[in-house]
């Protein structure tokens, strides 16, 4: 079982910029993907960034080129910077975990609780 807490968040003008952390309670095992979603009220959550256990990265359109997504095997933690913030961007952001103890696994996945990022003057 892996725990993941996310810190980082908080209020932002447009066009500044914030540090997303997310801490697994573990190393995940070899085979993994962390996600980071976004949900803002009344809108659908979306993927915003994810990253493989072999750093392979991957952005959705809405953020590309302005944030980017990292991890510190060493710490247990995946990043994500978020840079030239737009009001839009403000929402609850969770991070998430798949790994896979073997491949033929449907694997496991572990959620953080969600931290608010507002955006706003």
């Amino acid at each position: 079982q892996v725990q993941l807490t996310e810190s980082g968040g908080g209020l932002v003008q447009p066009g500044g910029s914030l540090r997303l952390s997310c801490a697994a309670s573990r190393t995940l095992f070899g085979n993994n993907v962390m996600n980071w979603y976004r949900q803002a009220p009344g809108k659908e959550r979306e993927l915003v960034a994810g990253i493989t256990g072999r750093g392979i990265t991957n952005y959705a359109d809405s953020v590309k080129g302005r944030f980017t997504i990292s991890r510190d095997s060493a710490k247990n933690t995946m990043y994500l910077q978020m840079n030239s913030l737009k009001p839009e961007d403000t929402a609850v952001y969770t991070c998430k975990a798949r790994e896979w103890a073997r491949i033929s696994d449907d694997g496991e996945v572990y959620w953080g609780k969600g931290i608010l990022v507002t955006v706003s003057s």
